[in-house]
């Protein structure tokens, strides 16, 4: 599977898991104890009323059919798992976590769990299983794929970072004397950071390296470093200064080809099948019945 394909499924579950929680989690706590317009109104517009039952309709509308294909598609993937004996290592999830986290700089910002991201991975993997489990690959076949594409089962040593950029370095200074009375990153970055985007998570950076491009040379130089838990001195940049702070490293890796044998197998197998990577496949088999009707769920 490619990694834009692979990309793009998550960004889309990342989306859909925030719209199952508005429609599914929040409605049944919300009381009138919480909101000044009541148990039943959502929004007063100029006396104007929209009522709670109207806007989780509207939500419903928007995005209902797409929230609950999902729940759909996980019970499928549950159950045929279950019924053809497909299991994933919690080894191929973690390693899978770990290469996702440091090719796309992925550090939470998604508004997932690390257990949520881990469930997600371990659902694709055994989509993945299901679809391929007729397939053979010649081992020589995946032997050459291994070695055509070593470094796509490499992690280079990486680290989480956040930033709080300043324009002088005296400014730096001043956040850096703040945090050592206690003040949190977090909170001192929303409030002081001159880098807009990422004051809004906080300075978040995500996972960094010397390898990717992307990454400031001298972040990377900081947090070779620097321990966990720690912030930086002021750090020189092009336009100003920052203060660097080190959530976690992470040991650079190259992963054998005996431990991600299984993982080449699928990618082959998905490419010559060139099929989507989608659970619809299974639904009939599964009896699946659903408020959109019956021939909603024919594969596309």
């Amino acid at each position: 599977m490619s990694k834009q394909r692979l990309r793009t499924i998550i960004a889309v579950l990342a989306f859909l898991n925030l719209v199952w929680i508005a429609i599914f989690v929040i409605k049944p706590y919300i009381s009138s104890k919480f909101s000044p317009v009541g148990a039943h109104t959502a929004a007063k517009i100029d006396g104007t009323n929209i009522s709670r039952d109207e806007w989780i309709e509207e939500l419903e509308t928007r995005f209902g059919q797409d929230v609950l294909e999902e729940m759909i598609d996980q019970e499928v993937i549950r159950q045929a798992a279950q019924k053809y004996k497909v299991k994933v290592s919690k080894e191929e999830v973690e390693r899978e976590y770990r290469l996702m986290k440091t090719t796309y700089g992925s550090s939470g910002q998604d508004n997932k769990t690390e257990k949520q991201s881990k469930e997600d991975i371990k659902s694709r993997i055994l989509l993945e299983e299901l679809l391929t489990k007729d397939v053979t690959i010649p081992e020589a076949d995946k032997k050459e794929y291994y070695e055509k594409n070593k470094q796509a089962f490499r992690i280079p040593d990486t680290y989480h970072v956040s930033h709080i950029t300043t324009e002088t370095k005296d400014q730096a200074e001043e956040v850096i004397a703040e945090l050592e009375k206690g003040a949190d990153f977090q909170a001192l970055a929303l409030e002081k950071s001159s880098d807009e985007f990422t004051a809004n998570q906080g300075g978040d950076l995500g996972y960094i390296s010397k390898d990717n491009e992307h990454t400031n040379a001298a972040y990377a130089e900081a947090a070779e470093t620097m321990k966990e838990k720690e912030w930086s001195e002021p750090i020189e940049l092009e336009n100003g200064w920052a203060v660097l702070y080190l959530h976690e490293k992470m040991k650079g890796k190259q992963y054998a080809y005996q431990e991600v044998k299984k993982q080449i197998s699928r990618q082959i197998a998905l490419e010559q099948m060139q099929t989507s990577l989608s659970a619809k496949s299974f639904w009939d088999e599964f009896d699946v019945e659903w408020l959109y009707g019956p021939k909603e769920h024919e594969t596309k």
